[in-house]
């Protein structure tokens, strides 16, 4: 078929779809159709009758890339939709020629920028999106000049500001949507004038300020206000009631105070109802009852008080109702569950509701959650509940509730086996005393949560229990169970989550516990296990939580245990466990808590437990551990709590724990630790409970201990190293004298027998001389024996025990003798003529 005349504008197009999809010839051998009064190309329409391109439609084709500025050229253009496709980048300026546009829908792709303020200039346009890309900036005031907008939407974005006041000047707008941005300050006052207002949706961003008294004289047609998570505050303005059409009012996550209004009862088209997450107070108003067309009331997380009015309990259309975590008390009305037929959410939990738990409830037959936990409901869990055949989700923890007087069973555990999609069960916290059945393993099969914690539940754990395949998390913590785990529990591969502490479990951690690979947290604590910790562990690479702590365990912890390189937090405290710790301990890199206090461990702390960087609590203590503390702990940053009490410990506390800032427990007490407790950085708020019974330690009077040594030498530490320099001071003279004194051997004659002609006699050899005889010889270097004193020393008369007289010189200790001046003073000597010295022997030189 031959193809229509081409203008000028449907050239634009072809080279637009040339860009598009490289092929300008398909859109006339096979895409285009000339018997209509439009063109059709997949999407793209254009008016063949007056060869004018009016309208291109290119959504949700998957294309991608930039988009052409060619679109320019389509200067007849008045409706524009490239949405849901992957177009990237921001809006070409070309793109203000096309000022013949009603609908510009660009949403659903990654463009970004701003958006321009060239915008405005689309003055015929009547639908502007740009929802769900990422621009960013302000929301130009030049948008108040499309004076013939009915719709904006600029949901999903990141755009930032204020919302222009100029958007009150828009008086044909309808709907004006922007969730999920990051819009601050306050509303613009004059958005509330726009009578034509349908819909307002701001919705997830930072707006503030309060909403005006007067909020709905003139938005006579509006039927959506959503307001939800901002930062609005003040009061719920009771003329919020006038606003007749209203079927959606969400105000939830803000700051709003004071009491819901009574003339909400008034808006009698309304469906949905979100006043959760504020501060308000006061009771439900009765007036709701009057709202016959109600499907959802959210008013959970307030501060409301009282009852809730029976007539909500009458509302059919009611499909969701939600108070949970209020204050809200009395009892529910026993034919709850008559009117409700087409509840499928009931939320009460954290409230202060009491009674019994209606037995009719259970007409509310398409109920799928029901969570009444955390109120003070009493009496016996309905049987009845099991006739909720759609329910999901059943919460009943924390309230007094009891079994049936004529059970010893959980009675109501085997009615709820008919609970075919029963996903979450929790009763925990309740006194039920009672044996879990037989038939719990016939629960659903879809069961993935289930919570019975400190309800005093006696007996074994069925065998049956394996047979909840879909089971995430077990917890029955705190009850009187006895008797061995299951072995069973190996076909609970979906399981996460296993808490059996607090029991009376008895028997050895089976290892079929190891099968489990999903497992991420087991907690056995404070129960009566014996034997060994199944080596077989480290094959549940997903571990991140062990708790064995308080049973009679009493083997060696396995090796392999250390591999589990993703553990958080091991707890093996208070069992008999021995041996010492291995420096693979250290593999732990990523633990926060390591507690392996109240065992019979011994060795060295390893010092790679430095390496657990992200470790806040480390307790070792009641152990037999010995040697000193490791100085590599102080590269312990995280470190919060630190237990080495009880142990063998010797040696300092290092001053480098000092650089602990987190560090806001300590105790060192009963080890043999000596010398000074640091005093800076954490110890600075520690106190003597911390350091108590050790050797000898000292440090600031706080911690009870005496001061510690001053640096400088006290008087009595003086005297005693006087006395020792005295006393090494002899002996080092002497020894000088012995390598450094000319020794000089003079011949004496008595004056009577000594002739004045007679010559010195020859120098002999040198004569080696001991230090006792000198000693000997000088009566101890006895003051009568001195004969005189320089600078460099004394010298003695000696007389040796052959009669030799001698002169000893004894250099000064400490003077600075030199090489030169001691061989001269020798070379003085060994020419000295006394008068009562006839010769001078000896060689100085030969004395070293």
């Amino acid at each position: 078929m031959a193809g229509p005349n081409i203008t000028s504008d449907q050239s634009a197009l072809l080279s637009l779809k040339a860009k598009i999809t490289g092929n300008p010839h398909e859109i006339l051998a096979s895409n285009w159709s000339a018997t209509s009064s439009v063109c059709h190309w997949r999407g793209v329409t254009c008016g063949s009758r007056h060869r004018r391109v009016t309208a291109l439609n290119i959504s949700n084709l998957g294309l991608t890339g930039t988009i052409p500025p060619q679109l320019g050229n389509l200067s007849f253009l008045m409706s524009l939709d490239m949405s849901r496709n992957n177009f990237y980048g921001e809006l070409p300026n070309e793109l203000i020629r096309l000022s013949r546009l009603r609908v510009l829908s660009l949403g659903i792709n990654m463009l970004s920028g701003n958006i321009p303020s060239w915008v405005g200039s689309f003055q015929q346009l009547q639908h502007f999106s740009l929802k769900n890309n990422s621009f960013t900036g302000f929301i130009p005031p030049s948008i108040s000049n499309m004076s013939k907008l009915e719709t904006l939407n600029l949901q999903f974005n990141s755009l930032q500001g204020a919302i222009p006041m100029e958007i009150g000047n828009l008086n044909k707008l309808k709907q004006i949507v922007l969730v999920h941005n990051q819009l601050s300050g306050f509303l613009p006052l004059g958005m509330f004038n726009i009578s034509s207002l349908e819909v307002i949706a701001l919705q997830n961003n930072s707006l503030s300020g309060s909403l005006p008294s007067s909020i709905c004289p003139r938005l006579h047609g509006l039927t959506w206000l959503d307001l939800g998570r901002n930062k609005l505050s003040g009061v719920i303005p009771p003329s919020l009631s006038e606003c007749s059409k209203l079927q959606v009012l969400w105000l939830f996550d803000n700051n709003f105070s004071g009491v819901i209004p009574e003339g909400f009862g008034n808006l009698t088209a309304l469906k949905q109802l979100y006043l959760s997450g504020n501060n308000l107070i006061g009771s439900i108003p009765h007036e709701f009852g009057r709202l016959k067309h109600l499907e959802v009331l959210v008013l959970e997380f307030n501060s409301l008080t009282g009852s809730i009015p029976a007539q909500i309990f009458n509302i059919s259309t009611l499909q969701v109702l939600s108070l949970s975590n209020n204050t809200l008390s009395g009892r529910l009305p026993l034919s709850s569950g008559y009117g409700l037929i087409n509840l499928e959410w009931l939320a009460l939990f954290l409230n202060e509701f009491d009674g019994v738990i209606p037995a009719s409830i259970s007409n509310a037959s398409k109920l799928t959650f029901l969570d009444l936990g955390g109120n003070r409901f009493r009496g016996p869990v309905p049987n009845s509940l099991g006739n909720l055949r759609l329910l999901r989700h059943l919460g009943l923890d924390e309230n007094h509730l009891t079994t049936e007087p004529s059970s010893r069973e959980l009675s109501f555990i085997s009615y709820l086996t008919n609970c075919k999609y029963l996903k979450i069960l929790g009763f925990a916290e309740n006194p039920l005393h009672g044996f879990l059945p037989i038939s719990v393993g016939n629960l659903s099969t879809s069961m993935e949560r289930f919570y019975a914690y400190g309800c005093g539940i006696k007996g074994s754990i069925p065998d049956g229990i394996g047979n909840l395949s879909s089971l995430m998390i077990l917890d029955l913590v705190g009850n009187h169970l006895s008797g061995p785990v299951p072995s069973t529990m190996k076909y609970l591969q979906s399981l996460q989550g296993l808490d059996l502490g607090a029991n009376q479990l008895s028997g050895s951690i089976p290892d079929c516990i190891c099968k489990l690979k999903r497992l991420y947290q087991i907690y056995l604590g404070q129960n009566i296990f014996r034997g060994s910790i199944p080596s077989c562990l480290n094959n549940i690479s997903s571990l991140g939580g062990i708790d064995f702590a308080g049973n009679l365990l009493n083997s060696s912890i396995p090796g392999s245990l250390w591999n589990l390189t993703d553990l958080l937090r091991l707890n093996l405290s208070y069992n008999s466990l021995s041996g010492s710790l291995p420096y693979e301990t250290g593999n732990l890199k990523v633990v926060t808590l390591l507690d392996l206090s109240g065992n019979q461990l011994n060795g060295n702390i390893p010092s790679s437990l430095g390496g657990l960087q992200s470790l806040a609590t480390l307790s070792l203590a009641q152990n037999k551990h010995q040697g000193p503390i490791p100085d590599s702990l102080s590269h312990m940053l995280s470190l919060e709590f630190l237990d080495l009490s009880i142990n063998n410990l010797s040696g300092p506390i290092p001053k480098s724990l000092e650089t602990l800032l987190y560090l806001k427990h300590i105790n060192l007490s009963f080890n043999h630790l000596r010398g000074e407790i640091p005093s800076s950085g954490p110890f600075e708020n520690f106190t003597y409970e911390s350091f108590m019974s050790n050797d000898d330690l000292c440090g600031a009077q706080r911690f009870h201990v005496p001061p510690c040594p001053s640096p400088r030498i006290h008087k009595s530490s003086q005297k005693k190293v006087f006395h020792m320099l005295g006393i090494l001071s002899g002996i080092g003279a002497t020894i000088i004298a012995l390598t450094t004194a000319a020794i000089l051997l003079i011949r004496c004659r008595r004056k009577d027998g000594i002739s004045r002609n007679t010559d010195l006699l020859p120098m002999g050899l040198p004569k080696r001389i001991s230090y006792y005889e000198l000693v000997q010889a000088t009566n101890g270097y006895a003051e009568s024996n001195l004969l005189g004193k320089g600078s460099l020393g004394s010298v003695y008369k000696g007389i040796l025990t052959d009669g030799t007289v001698v002169a000893v010189k004894v250099f000064t200790l400490l003077a600075e003798v030199t090489s030169g001046s001691f061989d001269t003073e020798c070379e003085v000597l060994r020419n000295l003529r006394h008068r009562n010295l006839t010769k001078v022997i000896g060689s100085c030189s030969n004395w070293t």
